[in-house]
């Protein structure tokens, strides 16, 4: 189950002329990595300071914005022949800066227990792929809740305001993307 992980390759087509201008730019993945991780600031800050409704457009705006960043940096260093160990590490540090950043702007509308539960629940995933790759497995994306569904329930969220169910939704749909995640390796590790 890829969940919204599989639209990435239609997704990054639509950024392909972007990735061209960015090539000649000769603009830096790392640049990349680091606006994603401050557009996820953004988002977090509009979600927490604007009421529900308002907030749901420069939520969706900005989350879109780190969605794409989080394509264009490593497609971009491998346009390049930048890929570097170096650029892989900030890569992975800025998608999981990126993700808590995101879930700190529930903090001004939910429990701190419930967005601390739901910060945890959403680095699963990434541990669990990560964990799986260090062992020489593929990398594993996806999930019924991965990074771009963590995105939408929060764009859901800056809607209607219901951060509560939204945050549990991340926790339980989180942990069991990691589950799903685990037992794929299992099964592919065996």
């Amino acid at each position: 189950m890829n969940g919204l992980y599989a639209l990435k390759p239609w997704y990054a087509n639509r950024l392909a002329g972007l990735r061209a201008c960015l090539v000649r730019r000769e603009v830096s993945p790392d640049t990349l990595t680091a606006a994603g991780v401050a557009a996820a600031a953004g988002g977090a800050a509009a979600l927490a300071w604007l009421p529900a409704g308002p907030a749901a457009l420069p939520v969706a705006v900005l989350l879109a914005a780190r969605l794409a960043c989080a394509n264009l940096d490593g497609a971009l260093a491998r346009d390049t022949g930048r890929t570097t160990r170096r650029g892989a590490v900030h890569n992975e540090l800025g998608d999981r800066a990126a993700d808590l950043l995101m879930l700190a702007g529930f903090l001004a509308l939910a429990p701190l227990w419930l967005v601390a539960v739901a910060a945890l629940a959403a680095t699963l995933p990434s541990w669990v792929s990560l964990a799986g790759a260090a062992a020489g497995a593929p990398r594993r994306n996806g999930g019924p809740v991965g990074k771009t569904e963590r995105c939408l329930l929060a764009v859901v969220a800056a809607a209607s305001g219901w951060a509560v169910p939204v945050l549990i939704v991340i926790a339980a749909g989180s942990l069991l993307t990691a589950v799903l995640r685990l037992a794929g390796l299992r099964r592919e590790l065996a």
